[in-house]
C-alpha cells in the first residue's frame, strides 16, 4: 500500500502527438507498469476487433472519429492511452451501445502512476483522513498551479509526460471532497508551507485562497502549526492515517517504522497519538483560518 504524498510520477514516457499535430503529453503508458500495460493491450485488441468487425480500415476509422491513423494504430497496439472522448466517438461510430464507453474507467486508472493508484483507491474508501504536512501543502489541498509548480521543480527534472501523469493523478484525488457521505478530513499544515511561495506570488495566493475555501466545508478541518512553537510533536516528519468503514486503517509517518505503511493496531496507535498531539499543539481551526487570511494579506 503506497501512501506517498509527494508523488513519484514513474518512468519516463514520451510525449505523444494527436492527429492535428499538437503535442499531447501524459497519454503514453508507463512501460514499467505491468498491470497498466496488460490492461491497455487488452483494450487495444478489443477496439481493433470492433473496428474490423465494422469493416473499417484504421485510416477511415480515424477520420470518422476525428483522429489520425497513426494514433488509432498506437491505441490498438496498446502503446497509447485513448482519451475519454476517443472512446465516446468510437462507441458512436462502431455502434457499440455503450460497451466501449464503459472502458473509460479502466483507462482513467492506467493514467495514474503506479504508486499513486493504490493511494487513490485507499482515499476513495476512507471515511476519515488525518494528515500532517511539513514541506508543502498536502496533495488533496493543492491547486492545479501549485501542484504543477511542485512537479516542475522536481529533481532530477521530469519530462512533460511525467509531469502530466502526476497532474492527472493529483487532481483526480480531489474527488474525495465530492463524495457522499463525505469523509472526515483533518489537515495540519506547517506554517512554512503557507509562506514558501511555490510557483510565485500569484500561484501562492491562489493556493491560500483554496485553503480558505476548503476550510469552510463542514467535514474539513485545517490547522496551522506555528513556526515559533517551542514544543512540536511532529519533528519526525509527515504523518497520514486513513480509516475505513470496516474498522480497519492504514497509516504512514516519515519518522516511524522506517517510513513504511502500517496497519497493525498497535503501530497505528503510535501514529494516531502523535497526530493527536500535533493537533493539540497547533492553532485551533478558527485561529488557523485567521492566520491563513493574514498570510494571504501579506503575500
Amino acid at each position: 500500500m503506497s501512501m506517498d504524498v509527494n508523488v513519484d510520477t514513474g518512468t519516463e514516457t514520451d510525449a505523444e502527438v494527436d492527429g492535428d499535430g499538437t503535442e499531447d503529453a501524459g497519454w503514453g503508458v508507463d512501460p514499467e507498469d505491468e498491470q497498466g500495460v496488460a490492461v491497455l493491450a487488452a483494450l487495444g485488441r478489443q477496439l481493433k476487433s470492433w473496428r474490423e468487425a465494422a469493416g473499417l480500415r484504421a485510416a477511415d476509422f480515424g477520420t470518422a472519429i476525428g483522429y489520425g491513423e497513426d494514433l488509432v494504430r498506437k491505441v490498438e497496439s496498446g502503446k497509447r492511452i485513448p482519451r475519454p472522448e476517443y472512446l465516446d466517438r468510437a462507441d458512436e461510430v462502431l455502434k457499440a451501445g455503450g460497451r466501449i464507453k464503459a472502458m473509460k474507467a479502466d483507462t482513467e486508472q492506467i493514467r495514474y502512476p503506479t504508486k499513486v493508484r493504490g493511494l487513490a483507491k485507499l482515499e476513495n474508501r476512507a471515511v476519515e483522513v488525518s494528515a500532517y504536512s511539513n514541506h508543502n501543502i498536502h496533495g488533496l489541498l493543492q491547486t492545479d498551479d501549485y501542484a504543477r509548480a511542485l512537479f516542475e521543480m522536481w529533481q532530477p527534472p521530469q519530462t512533460k509526460a511525467q509531469i502530466e501523469r502526476g497532474m492527472v493523478a493529483r487532481m483526480a484525488r480531489r474527488s474525495i471532497f465530492d463524495r457522499s457521505p463525505a469523509p472526515a478530513l483533518s489537515f495540519v499544515q506547517e506554517e512554512v508551507t503557507l509562506r514558501r511561495r511555490i510557483g510565485g506570488t500569484m500561484v501562492m495566493r491562489g493556493q491560500l485562497e483554496r485553503l480558505l475555501e476548503v476550510a469552510k466545508l463542514r467535514h474539513v478541518t485545517i490547522q496551522v502549526m506555528p513556526t515559533d512553537l517551542e514544543e512540536h510533536a511532529g519533528m519526525g516528519g509527515l504523518i497520514e492515517v486513513l480509516k475505513f468503514a470496516d474498522g480497519s486503517a492504514v497509516g504512514r509517518s516519515e519518522g516511524a517504522f522506517n517510513g513504511r505503511p502500517v496497519s497493525d493496531p498497535r503501530r497505528l496507535r503510535v501514529l494516531e497519538q502523535c497526530h493527536a498531539m500535533i493537533r493539540s499543539q497547533a492553532l485551533t481551526p478558527r485561529e488557523s483560518v485567521e492566520f491563513i487570511e493574514r498570510v494571504l494579506g501579506e503575500t
